[in-house]
């Protein structure tokens, strides 16, 4: 399997690992493309290589994945708005530099109007605010599915602003800037084309699937194309271990 390294901006953090699926051209008609945004408390302790098994997992079954790093709290330029404007970025990439680096006969099938989005924790976070940023289009790519995974979707509810992790993110507490939180929550965007999963692990204690529904119910009012899909009997971190139920759920959602 082959894995290139592909910058999209020019800070170190700004760069991510396009895999190429395990098959030739031969094998398919369309090509499926996965991007991977991964969690970690949007802090430099965790890096894109925590997705690295599930990517290799997706290319296995015939996917290009995009697996994106960013910057990140404890770097410079991360934090908000810098982080969220890199997936952002690596998003657009989709059309110069990640096109670029796949070879003629896959970049040919590439399902470049069917584009899949997946986050985990704080990278569902992003995949989200990101995707609605941009209206779930680049110039030439059309996201059609989001799944955000055990992630936090409202930063303006209690469960959301009083983590730690959310006001290291964005620098000030809720109570000094709550448009700024608004700003970054992606359950304050903008209705956009995608249908957005909130797939999440029954028993997470990191962050409670009450998060998720309550994302839900909120943005299906407005109209916005989302569902809750809940897997019962494992916890937040299952999601990066490509044989759990809900790595494997996640595959039957992304049709692979």
């Amino acid at each position: 399997m082959k894995r290139v390294k592909v910058a999209y901006g020019a800070a170190p953090s700004q760069f991510g690992h396009v895999y190429l699926p395990a098959c030739t051209p031969e094998d398919y008609q369309t090509v499926p493309l996965v991007v991977l945004i991964h969690g970690g408390y949007w802090s430099t302790e965790f890096s894109l290589t925590i997705q690295t098994a599930v990517a290799r997992s997706l290319a296995e079954r015939g996917a290009v994945v995009w697996n994106i790093e960013y910057r990140r709290v404890g770097e410079p330029g991360g934090g908000w708005p810098n982080t969220g404007r890199d997936v952002v970025a690596a998003l657009r990439a989709l059309d110069g530099p990640v096109a670029a680096a796949l070879p003629d006969d896959v970049r040919s099938r590439v399902a470049w109007r069917s584009v899949s989005v997946v986050g985990h924790s704080a990278g569902g976070m992003l995949a989200v605010w990101a995707t609605t940023e941009i209206g779930a289009a680049t110039q030439r790519s059309a996201i059609t599915t989001i799944i955000a995974q055990s992630a936090p979707l409202d930063l303006t509810v209690g469960a959301g602003y009083e983590r730690g992790s959310v006001r290291k993110l964005m620098g000030v507490d809720y109570d000094v800037a709550p448009q700024r939180y608004r700003d970054a929550s992606p359950a304050c965007q903008p209705v956009c084309a995608a249908q957005i999963i909130a797939l999440h692990a029954g028993d997470d204690e990191m962050v409670p699937v009450e998060s998720s529904r309550h994302y839900v119910d909120t943005v299906t009012e407005r109209g916005q194309s989302a569902k809750l899909v809940v897997v019962d009997g494992e916890r937040h971190e299952a999601f990066i271990h490509p044989a759990s139920a809900c790595a494997r759920r996640t595959v039957r959602l992304l049709g692979l």
